[in-house]
């Protein structure tokens, strides 16, 4: 699997644990934004954002367009 396939599943991954989390628990503002630590939630928002800012980088250059 090629680095952005990689990055995309992670995100896919990522939005699973999420999804999960909202059907079993609900989620409100405080556990999106702030989780406390040890948190499922604590750090998504930071990866998801991260892999996603990799991912749009990785398309513009195969399409050779800017951002």
């Amino acid at each position: 699997m090629g680095e952005k396939q990689d990055l995309i599943k992670r995100m896919n991954e990522l939005q699973k644990k999420f999804s999960d989390f909202e059907r079993e628990n609900g989620v409100d503002g405080f556990d999106y934004y702030t989780p406390g630590e040890g948190h499922v939630l604590n750090g998504y928002r930071d990866e998801y954002a991260e892999l996603a800012s990799k991912v749009l980088e990785m398309a513009h250059g195969e399409a050779g367009s800017e951002r």
